[in-house]
């Protein structure tokens, strides 16, 4: 028997979001929305969350600690992450990684007069592009974005450029984790939309782009269902484009007229 659980959605606007997102999302269209999350259940943590990105500019340029280096800084946990460019506009940009390799006094200095920016490695992301963001990993969103990332559930942002917005900045913490050199992820790239594959499967989290249905996936905990452009029937319950759901259950049983992600926990 499976069992079907649809996450709880918190949508949250920020400075950087855009009005009059999909209609899927169930969002006021005058709301400037900058992310979509899935809570879990007060009586199941989970060490994952999946959330939709929704970029009118761009976001702080920021970092996140390893497992390793939370622990020292009071934090629960580290965060790796990644990202699926679900849409890119003709000025979407992300910055992951530097052009060259700089010190972490040298990059702390940089964000004090703003030449980081200059800094940061803009790339010019496609629709299908999978991104990797280890932590420790220098990073930022730019314009024209949607697309879903799937974390390590920890609030652990360290920002260290903000384009002068009101909020904090936490450039000495940020001194003691950042890596900031040229980011080449083996496995970043292009996903092939037509097929079922395993995108990462490493750490503390997988994920899967589902064509149809899932790929043959092993030892996954907590799997996480977001369709992406078409309803799923599972059971009796229909799980809509901009829903997520806990699944109980076996994966190899889902279906789907078009695509969907599955995230799960290792």
């Amino acid at each position: 028997m499976t069992e079907l659980t649809k996450l709880t959605t918190k949508i949250v606007d920020k400075p950087w979001g855009v009005r009059g997102i999909d209609p899927h999302f169930a969002a006021d269209p005058g709301r400037q929305v900058g992310e979509i999350w899935f809570e879990a259940p007060s009586n199941r943590p989970l060490d994952v969350m999946a959330k939709y990105l929704f970029t009118s500019e761009r976001l702080s340029i920021q970092v996140h600690p390893d497992d390793a280096l939370a622990t020292t800084m009071g934090m629960p946990s580290g965060k790796d992450e990644c990202w699926i460019v679900l849409e890119a506009g003709q000025d979407a940009e992300l910055g992951i990684g530097t052009h060259e390799p700089v010190s972490p006094d040298r990059i702390v200095e940089a964000a004090k007069d703003g030449s980081i920016v200059d800094m940061i490695d803009w790339r010019r992301p496609k629709e299908g592009d999978f991104v990797f963001n280890p932590a420790r990993t220098i990073h930022a969103l730019g314009p024209g974005l949607t697309l879903l990332e799937i974390q390590q559930s920890a609030d652990v942002t360290l920002r260290l450029y903000d384009y002068g917005r009101d909020r904090p900045l936490h450039l000495e913490q940020s001194r003691s984790v950042v890596d900031a050199r040229p980011h080449h992820h083996r496995l970043d790239g292009p996903i092939d939309r037509s097929r079922s594959k395993v995108l990462v499967d490493q750490g503390h989290f997988g994920v899967a782009w589902c064509h149809g249905s899932a790929p043959a996936l092993t030892a996954v905990r907590d799997l996480q269902i977001l369709p992406i452009d078409a309803p799923m029937a599972i059971d009796d319950i229909t799980l809509k484009p901009g829903e997520c759901a806990l699944f109980d259950g076996d994966p190899s049983s889902l279906s789907s007229s078009g695509n969907f992600v599955l995230a799960w926990s290792r």
